[in-house]
């Protein structure tokens, strides 16, 4: 476990670029992960990420139900990049799910006993059995009201470092990245646990 004082170093890297951030996150352990969900910006932190260590492990929890362009996503920037994936899903096949669960709204009961299954048991799976260190996600502010209760660096329940190198940066902000390095948005990412945008998905309350 990393002990640092988090209130400290985030003020100091406030205003310190992404690259700085995870120039600065490596040198704490080589035992790290980034995870993903090839979202709308998942390019942005993989590719930033695959330029400062190209053999980081690259922990995806797939919840059986992401579209078709999500699945081609995923499968274009692990070639780009070569990434290192791990992939982890549940434990129950889909056809399992739609037979004994379905695909539940947020109103229906079956809505927490789905995103169980579906998301939050693979990921405390994978988090158990890659122990890192080190977590990077691309997590940010104004993306629900969690996480702007967050910041650069932040701990898990399971006391892992987790660094979100483009905390403050904007939808804009990316976008002009986007453009700037011609990279590739995931228009078409739809999460069935979130379901509305501004909603937590549960992985980072973990």
């Amino acid at each position: 476990m990393i002990r640092l004082d988090i209130d400290t170093w985030n003020k100091k890297l406030r205003h310190k670029a992404p690259n700085e951030i995870i120039d600065w996150a490596l040198n704490l352990s080589a035992n790290r992960i980034v995870t993903t969900s090839f979202g709308v910006y998942s390019e942005v932190l993989l590719s930033t990420m695959s330029k400062h260590d190209k053999e980081v492990r690259v922990v995806w929890c797939d919840t059986l139900y992401n579209q078709p362009s999500t699945y081609q996503h995923a499968s274009n920037l692990t070639q780009k990049y070569n990434l290192n994936i791990i992939k982890y899903q549940s434990l129950l096949t889909k056809q399992q799910i739609d037979r004994t669960i379905g695909l539940p709204n947020l109103e229906d009961n079956n809505h927490s006993v789905f995103s169980e299954v579906v998301k939050l048991e693979p990921f405390r799976r994978a988090l158990k059995e890659q122990d890192p260190d080190v977590w990077f996600t691309n997590i940010r502010v104004r993306q629900t009201e969690y996480r702007d209760k967050k910041d650069i660096l932040s701990y898990s329940k399971d006391g892992i470092l987790k660094v979100s190198p483009f905390y403050y940066w904007t939808d804009k902000d990316l976008d002009k990245y986007v453009e700037e390095h011609q990279l590739t948005k995931n228009f078409n990412y739809f999460d069935p646990i979130k379901a509305l945008e501004n909603r937590e998905c549960g992985i980072h309350l973990q």
